[in-house]
Order: structure tokens, then C-alpha cells, then sequence
């Protein structure tokens, strides 16, 4: 009798402890870590993180200083997502380092301007001024489809979002471009005639795109994308934190926090 006893007192112990294990603590506090740059995209992500926590999904977000940061961390399975970049940027990275990860939806619009201390127009830049332009290739190209635009160069028909310094085929003022990281470039405004800032690090600096010569458009090709590895696309985690990011009230967030210098693409 005592042996039946602690036979079923065994069999209920063994039942109990097989359920407990379906869910595995390590699995239950797993935290969904993504990267972004410096600046105002980390405070729409950490908003993102905060709704997505009250639906049960934890994630930490992580900044870094270095643009080639981000994707390097990503490929190397230390955080889980990415945002912080736009498509060329990330196909550029891709091509060149080998990195295994795709875009997934986009985020946000983050138009870029050309500031300058020293004129007030970029029909005022002297012959032989010096321009501050992105030392990475997509940003870079960025600032020269500005510059054109607003009439200061011309490149080479057809050129498209891989376009460099080598493709201006008329610069009438012969001005000259000093290529520095992206960081530098509101920095340099003292020392250089005009730079081109990305908006995110316009913001780091205090200057106000309304304040620039020129701003690029809604219309932009260098909307900002999620990017996750390969093998992660279609991970249910990611997928739902995107679609938190994505949803009314993070719009409601950045048009409430940014009045139209950073625009929501949904």
C-alpha cells in the first residue's frame, strides 16, 4: 500500500515536472535585440518597445556610433534586427562585406539637407568652395543628387544610386568635396562652405532642416529599412515588433515628437 502511494505521489511528480519544461525560462525571458544608429531613430524604436512590451514581446534597443556597426553586429547574430538605413546603403554593405541579410519593410523617411554657415544660398558658394559630403558611397551619392538638383553640379546621365565624385561632369564653380563620416559633417560647418547632414545627425547637432539650403523630399529614395538576416525574414518575433512599429500609435509618436523632420512611410 505504501509502495502505491509513493508510486503515484512519483507519477504525479514526474507529470507536473514534464509540463513545466514546454515553456523553457530561457525561452520565456528572451529578449529581441535591435540595433540602430545614434539619434532620434532610436527613440521611435524605443517607443516601438515599449507598446510591444505591454503585448508581451521584450526587446532592447542598441545604439552605435558607427554606421558599419549595425549591420556588422546583425550579421554576426549579436542582436536580431536592424534599423537605421536605407536600401542602397544596405545593398552596398551586402555587395561588399558578403553579409547575409535582406530588407524587410520600410520605417521611416529621414530627409537629408545642405547646411552652411558661410552663404545663404548654394547659388552663393564661391568658385573653388569646399563641400562636406558622406564618406560612405549611398549617403555620398545622396548629397551629390542634392547638389544637382539644386544646380551646383550635373552627373553623368544615368547615373544612378552608386554614383560618386567621378561621375560629376560639369562643376561650374569647381568646387571641391571633403569626404568625412557622417558624424563629422555637422562639425565641419565652420571649416567647410556647405555639408550634407542626414537628418539624424542634424538633429544630434541642433540644426533644424528649415534652416537648410536645401532638403530632399518625401518623394526620396533613402527610405530607412528594417534588415534582418536570411535565415530570420519571416521569424515571428521580428515580424510582430515591425508591425508594432508600424501601427497608429507609433505614427501618432513621431508626428507628435518630430513636426514633419522625420515622416512615417505607413
Amino acid at each position: 500500500m505504501i509502495r502505491r502511494r509513493s508510486l503515484a505521489f512519483l507519477g504525479a511528480a514526474l507529470l507536473a515536472g514534464a509540463v513545466a519544461p514546454l515553456v523553457p525560462a530561457q525561452a520565456a525571458d528572451k529578449i529581441l535585440k535591435v540595433g540602430v544608429s545614434a539619434g532620434p531613430y532610436g527613440d521611435i524604436l524605443r517607443e516601438a518597445a515599449r507598446l510591444a512590451a505591454q503585448d508581451g514581446l521584450k526587446a532592447e534597443i542598441i545604439e552605435f556610433t558607427d554606421w558599419n556597426q549595425p549591420n556588422s553586429a546583425l550579421d554576426a547574430k549579436e542582436i536580431d534586427l536592424n534599423n537605421f538605413q536605407h536600401r542602397p546603403y544596405l545593398a552596398n554593405q551586402v555587395k561588399s562585406r558578403g553579409y547575409k541579410l535582406v530588407p524587410l519593410d520600410p520605417s521611416i523617411v529621414v530627409p537629408g539637407g545642405i547646411f552652411s554657415q558661410k552663404v545663404k544660398s548654394l547659388a552663393d558658394l564661391p568658385a573653388g568652395a569646399k563641400v562636406g559630403i558622406p564618406n560612405n558611397p549611398t549617403n555620398a551619392t545622396r548629397a551629390l543628387f542634392l547638389l544637382q538638383e539644386a544646380g551646383v553640379i550635373k552627373l553623368r546621365p544615368g547615373s544612378g544610386t552608386a554614383a560618386s565624385t567621378l561621375d560629376v561632369v560639369e562643376n561650374p564653380k569647381r568646387i571641391t568635396f571633403a569626404e568625412l563620416d557622417a558624424a563629422q559633417l555637422p562639425r565641419s560647418l565652420g571649416d567647410l562652405d556647405a555639408s550634407f547632414v542626414s537628418n539624424n545627425y542634424a538633429h544630434l547637432a541642433g540644426l533644424k532642416l528649415k534652416d537648410a539650403l536645401i532638403v530632399e523630399t518625401k518623394n526620396s529614395e533613402w527610405t530607412l529599412v528594417f534588415a534582418a538576416r536570411e535565415d530570420r525574414k519571416d521569424d515571428p518575433e521580428i515580424r510582430k515588433f515591425i508591425s508594432i512599429y508600424r501601427s497608429a500609435p507609433v505614427k501618432a509618436f513621431i508626428e507628435e515628437k518630430f513636426k514633419g523632420s522625420i515622416l512615417p512611410t505607413w
